[in-house]
């Protein structure tokens, strides 16, 4: 096989298959919470700097189906973030039942997956997501759905970094270093692979959070009149 070919390994029977991957009947939690600042740092990588006041986000999740990675399980850290004056999100330890999730997740995107035992469990309106490691619980994350929220009150977490690394074979030292955006790995993939109806479903959602900042950005951004000095009357006229 040519050296520009192929998936992953095995060439000939790849441990987990091609992009995209799609899931179904997907169930999530978020809970948000603050840490210290010092200690948010020390998950970092750099360039990247703490971002105020030390926001963090504990997210648990179920996957009964997915056409690339069987039913999986995860439990995930994600750490509020600065990249060059840039807010953002980085993704510090996700906890993950499947090992061929776990070895495309960290192959692909630099998502740092680790093996663990989850225990996820949703009733009466409660998700509790349970993480263990050689029977030895690291992480566990309750929430209760109180009420609707729309999708423009959650928190915004793009862009989320993460940090691939491939280790060298001759030395210490990486000999792959990328700082990854998962969003423009998502505006990169063919539109065709994102054309099913749950996915559409997904990215309109988003597209709604996204507009909604837009619009609220927009008017703090006519409410200062910015746009004055050029003889414009609003910001879209600018």
């Amino acid at each position: 096989m040519p050296s520009d070919e192929g998936w992953t390994i095995p060439f000939g029977s790849p441990f987990y298959p091609p992009l995209p991957a799609y899931y179904r009947q997907v169930r999530s939690q978020y809970v948000f919470f603050e840490a210290d600042p010092a200690a948010v740092a020390s998950l970092l990588p750099d360039p990247l700097q703490p971002g105020p006041g030390g926001r963090c986000v504990a997210i648990g999740l179920t996957v009964p189906f997915s056409t690339a990675y069987g039913a999986f399980n995860e439990a995930v850290v994600e750490v509020h973030c600065m990249l060059d004056g840039r807010p953002g999100w980085y993704c510090s330890h996700v906890w993950h039942d499947g090992p061929r999730g776990i070895a495309a997740g960290r192959e692909i995107y630099g998502t740092p997956k680790i093996f663990s035992t989850l225990d996820v469990r949703y009733g009466e309106g409660t998700m509790l997501t349970r993480a263990t490691m050689a029977g030895i619980p690291v992480l566990s994350i309750s929430a209760t759905a109180e009420q609707p929220v729309a999708a423009d009150e959650v928190p915004d977490l793009s862009p989320s970094w993460r940090l691939k690394i491939i280790p060298r074979a001759d030395r210490p030292g990486p000999a792959i270093k990328q700082l990854i955006d998962a969003m423009d790995e998502l505006v990169d993939v063919d539109p065709s692979a994102l054309a099913d109806s749950e996915t559409v479903v997904a990215l309109h959602r988003q597209l709604a959070r996204l507009e909604a900042v837009a619009s609220r950005a927009s008017a703090q951004w006519d409410a200062n009149q910015h746009w004055a000095a050029d003889g414009a009357r609003s910001g879209a006229a600018w």
